[in-house]
This record gives structure tokens, C-alpha cells and sequence, in this order.
């Protein structure tokens, strides 16, 4: 779907209001008011404060899905460069938005339905198809052990991404890097990450033991 300049301006307050307090801590009003329009404009574009929630996590999940579609149809590429282009695609969309992914936790941790459970559910097992297209040809092309449990590989990127990003701050001091500009740190990071990420993909995608 495509998106007015107001709209996306809307969908990027809310998220970050919700991940920073959460669903249930964000009014309709509060959104209003960081975003500079009424309320009444809130409810034209989007109905509810959970269509809204539901609208900032399906444009998010829709453009994941793009890029996986494309990189798995790219005959020019090797499954391994597949693999490496997948990582990339997920900790760029990260590092850029992570205030979804502290939204997404936020329902994860959650021991009551949120209204971002259904898609969360349906993202993940539509992911997982995808992952698994792009894991089967690597196994044809004999590059891929036969075995792999795609739900842990991608448990092990997103769980070990969550860690090292909301831990940042952390390492950051423990590595003496307090001279560093927020971008500058941003980057060095994302580099860090991505590479041991690729690393730790590569040894479960070809080790058979």
C-alpha cells in the first residue's frame, strides 16, 4: 500500500510511542500530538489505535517479504551469496527500524494476545517458507548440509541482533568506543554484527557436525 507523507509521518510517531511505552501506554492523543494532527485525522487513515499498530507492522513485514522474494529469484547469485544478501536485508531493515523490533518484543514477551499476534505468526511461518526455498537450493547444489532447522538459524540472527542492539550502550564501554558519534558507532556496530552473523550462518549451513 502506498502511503501519504502525512500517513508515514503518523505510522513512524506511533512507532516509536509504542515501542518507547508500549501499546497499552500510548493514546490515540499522544499520537496526535507528537505527530502534530488531530485525532480525527488519526481515525480517518486508520480507524483505531490497533489498525494503526496493525499498519506500522504489515508495511515492515511487506518489505522484508519483497526482498527475500527478490534475492531467492536472482539467478546470478550463489546460494551463499543468497544467505549473505538475506542477513543483510534483515539487520539493515533492523538497525533502521528498531523501534519494530522493540514492538515485536514487547508482544513476544507478552503472556496476553496483543493485536500484532496474528501477523506476527503469519510473518514468521511466510518467512520461513522463504528462508526454507533458499535453504533447499543450496541443498540441491550440494553447498548446504541436508539438515537444517531453519526456525533455530533464524531465532539464532534475530535473537542474537535484539541482544547486541538493546545492549549496545554496553558495548560501547566495554570496547573503549565513547570517542565515536552515534553514527559513527551505528555503523561500526551494524559491520560487527553482519559479519559474525554471516560467520555463524556459514558454519551451521555447512558443518555437518
Amino acid at each position: 500500500m502506498e502511503y501519504t507523507e502525512k500517513q508515514l509521518q503518523i505510522l513512524d510517531v506511533a512507532a516509536e510511542l509504542f515501542a518507547d511505552n508500549g501499546f497499552d501506554g500510548t493514546s490515540v492523543r499522544d499520537i496526535a500530538k507528537a505527530a502534530d494532527v488531530n485525532i480525527a485525522m488519526i481515525s480517518y487513515y486508520f480507524g483505531s489505535k490497533e489498525k494503526l499498530l496493525e499498519a506500522i507492522f504489515t508495511k515492515h513485514s511487506a518489505h522484508i517479504k519483497l526482498q527475500l522474494e527478490n534475492i531467492i529469484a536472482d539467478k546470478n547469485k550463489e546460494p551463499f551469496e543468497k544467505m549473505e544478501l538475506m542477513v543483510d536485508a534483515y539487520l539493515e531493515k533492523y538497525f533502521k527500524q528498531q523501534c519494530i523490533h522493540k514492538i515485536v518484543a514487547r508482544s513476544q514477551i507478552s503472556n496476553q494476545p496483543t493485536p500484532l499476534t496474528p501477523l506476527l505468526k503469519d510473518m514468521k511461518k511466510r518467512n520461513h517458507e522463504l528462508v526454507k526455498k533458499l535453504i533447499q537450493e543450496g541443498q540441491k547444489k550440494g553447498v548446504f548440509k541436508k539438515t537444517v532447522d531453519i526456525q533455530l538459524l533464524m531465532s539464532t540472527m534475530m535473537g542474537t541482533a535484539n541482544l547486541f542492539v538493546n545492549s549496545q550502550s554496553f558495548y560501547r564501554e566495554m570496547n573503549n568506543l565513547e570517542h565515536l558519534s552515534e553514527d559513527e558507532f551505528q555503523k561500526l556496530i551494524k559491520k560487527k554484527l553482519t559479519t559474525h552473523l554471516k560467520s555463524i550462518f556459514k558454519a551451521i549451513l555447512t558443518n555437518e557436525d
